[in-house]
Parts: C-alpha cells; structure tokens; sequence
C-alpha cells in the first residue's frame, strides 16, 4: 500500500468523528469576545497600532498561545484512539504495511487537520471583522493577503509543536496523561518567549511568531525580530527527533 493511500485511509477513519466540529467551536469561542469587545482596539492607537491590525493581531494571539495547541493536543490524541478502540491498532499492525509510514500518514492527517482550524481562524476573522464594522462603524477588515500571511506563518512556525504532541500521544497511551501533559506544556509558552531560549521551546513557536509580528505592526512596542538562526535549524532538528521517536515507538505498546 502507498503512501498516500494509507493518508486517504487516515482520513476516512476521521471522517465520522467529533474532531472538525471541535475545531469548529473552538474558533467560533475564539472570536466572540472580539466581536463583543471590539471598541477596546480604539484605545490600542497610542500604542502605535490601528484597531484594524490589533483586531486581527489579538485574536490571533489568543489563538496562537492557547486555542489552537490545546486544540491540536485533543485532536492528536483523537486521533491515537481511533486504533487503539476496538483493538483497531491490531489490525493495522497485522498488515504488512511499515509502521513508519502508518505513524507518518497519521502524522500527515493532523497536519492537515491544523490547517483546517486555522482556515477556520482566517474564515471566521473576516465574519467577525464584518460583524464588528458593522457594530462600530468602522473598516475593520484588513487584505487577504496580508491575514493569509499571518495565518500561514502560525501554520509553519506550529509543526515543531505538533511534532512534539504526536510523539506524546505515541508514547504515553493512557489519554488523560498525554492531555495533561500537553496542555500543561502549553501554560510556559508566555515566560519562553522572553528568554533567550525560546527557540528550545516549541511551543512557544507559534506566540512568538505572531507577537513579533504584533511588534512590527505596534510603532510604540519594542519590535522583537524573529531571528531565523538558531530558531530554523534548532526546529528541524526537534521536529525530526519527535517523529522519529514516534515511528519507533508507534505500535510498541500494543504488540506486547
């Protein structure tokens, strides 16, 4: 069996369960209190900063720091537990498919499920920005390109992250744990970003990335420039060892 068709077997398998619409709500949560609070971005210009850019910028903060690695840690584990319910695991591990790759197609499809959840962001960030210039009276809603752009950067900057929650979900089978662990690692990503080894931290990637860009866009705020060295290097190396872990560790528990 090829590659890609056991990642079209990967989704199949999802395609009945509550992951999508459990994205879903955490982005419609996500965006009301924008919506309700969106003449608060007026008193962010003596920042240097138009409330059109703070709205976009702090919803996609919130969603950087915690919605969205807490949403990628249920999902990662939802979809660990599609095989190990039903012994569905055993049947995979029966046929003379390479562990490695069932381990990276799974991998592949939460990829993808994170892309999903941030289209979702960026879909919702236009129905809220419309909602809210619409309330105050004024233009809140910003290019395409330029909200593409950011969305894209918190996409690329997560896949360390996500790396590193599939490899928990892998090694540590008893769910409660792995989302505990997961989302407790998520809490330390405000300290990481202020130090000079946040770039260790992948869960911090997708925060500091957009808070510089805050930074950017803030003329009055200090201007924290992601430096691509040692952080690109530093997350190709953490990536590779999270999913190599993972594909030696992936199916161990359950051959025993």
């Amino acid at each position: 069996m090829s590659f890609l068709s056991l990642v079209g077997v990967e989704f199949s398998k999802i395609r009945r369960s509550k992951i999508i619409l459990i994205l879903l709500i955490a982005t419609v949560i996500l965006w009301l209190p924008s919506i309700f609070n969106a003449d608060m971005n007026f008193k962010m210009q003596s920042e240097g900063i138009s409330p059109e850019n703070n709205f976009l910028i702090q919803g996609f903060m919130g969603m950087a720091w915690f919605m969205f690695p807490a949403s990628m840690v249920v999902g990662t584990v939802l979809i660990s537990q599609t095989e190990r319910s039903n012994n569905g695991i055993l049947k995979m591990l029966a046929l003379p498919v390479s562990t490695v790759k069932l381990c990276l197609a799974k991998f592949v499809v939460l990829l993808a499920l994170a892309a999903v959840q941030i289209l979702m962001t960026t879909g919702m960030y236009f129905i809220s920005s419309a909602i809210a210039t619409g309330i105050q009276n004024y233009e809140f809603m910003l290019s395409p390109l330029f909200v593409f752009k950011e969305a894209g950067l918190i996409f690329l900057s997560s896949i360390p992250m996500i790396a590193f929650f599939w490899m928990l979900s892998v090694c540590i089978t008893t769910p409660i744990f792995s989302i505990g662990i997961g989302l407790a690692s998520i809490v330390p990503s405000v300290l990481m970003i202020n130090t000079k080894i946040w770039f260790a931290y992948p869960m911090c990637y997708p925060f500091y990335v957009i808070a510089s860009e805050y930074g950017k866009l803030a003329t009055k705020l200090s201007d924290s420039e992601v430096s691509l060295i040692p952080w690109l290097p530093v997350a190709a190396i953490l990536t590779i060892i999270c999913l190599a872990v993972s594909c030696i560790r992936f199916g161990q528990a359950e051959r025993r």
